[in-house]
């Protein structure tokens, strides 16, 4: 069977609405194939659909006012929504899981909660929330379809994952409880695509506006790209597209994207 070669993407735009030509931008420039969207901060209603379909985008969304919101959009066929929340989520309000079929695999994409201040009970909602996208991921796994959960998921997985390291010991995103959640949702089963390809090197999605930390490259990363065993054979490239954050008025991410190949 011949195979198709995929760019699938994740950005944490960090508001739609005010970084709208940054998003136009960049889809302009490196036409990825497949984007996970997050931090809409903007409702269902004033999301920006027209624009992208301008620019050669299909879309899905769930927006909420003012914070979260994530987004599938695709140029390569229409994306299928499956869920739009993880099983079991309370508080359906927040708007952080969206999922959709697209090229015959399930795209999930994901903003995880932050978790600061940390400890309290927003670091006990990411905790839970982390254990509802176990519990779903497994399912995944368990039904054999190939499968990618990108997305911002608001975890510095190891130290090679920071700058340095000590400065984030007291953050939600540096917790041992949450790197303890990542590394047990990869275990079963998951690939990691920019530490599969590469194991030993500093590769960073965010980078705090102040202190120059894009120039000092004083960053971390916590947007992941977790492909299920179905997929994984096909992973031919992974990285960051570190242009965009050095555009003016730009999101305090990157993007990150990988390269599959699928039938």
């Amino acid at each position: 069977m011949p195979k198709r070669r995929l760019r699938i993407a994740s950005y944490n735009i960090n508001g739609i609405t005010t970084r709208l030509e940054i998003l136009l931008r960049w889809l302009g420039e490196c036409q990825p194939d497949i984007v996970g969207l997050q931090e809409l901060k903007t409702t269902s209603e004033n999301f920006p659909a027209q624009a992208i379909a301008d620019a050669g985008y299909s879309a899905i969304w769930h927006g909420q006012k003012s914070w979260n919101g994530v987004a599938i959009l695709s140029r390569v066929g229409e994306p299928v929504e499956t869920r739009r929340c993880l099983p079991g989520d309370p508080d359906t309000d927040q708007s952080r899981y969206i999922e959709a079929a697209v090229c015959g695999f399930l795209v999930g994409n994901m903003y995880a909660p932050n978790g600061n201040p940390w400890p309290g009970p927003k670091f006990d909602y990411k905790l839970k929330w982390m254990d509802r996208l176990h519990e779903h991921a497994q399912e995944l796994l368990d039904s054999g379809l190939p499968a990618i959960l990108i997305g911002d998921y608001n975890v510095i997985p190891t130290e090679l994952d920071a700058y340095k390291p000590d400065r984030w010991a007291k953050d939600a995103l540096f917790s041992l409880e949450a790197r303890e959640k990542y590394k047990v949702l990869a275990a079963q089963g998951w690939t990691d695509a920019i530490r599969f390809l590469h194991p030993d090197e500093r590769i960073y999605t965010f980078w705090h506006y102040w202190r120059n930390s894009f120039e000092r490259d004083a960053g971390i990363r916590i947007d992941h790209a977790l492909l299920s065993p179905a997929l994984a054979p096909g992973l031919k490239a992974a990285g960051v597209d570190r242009t965009p954050r050095g555009w003016e008025k730009t999101s305090d991410h990157a993007p990150m994207w990988v390269e599959l190949e699928v039938p």
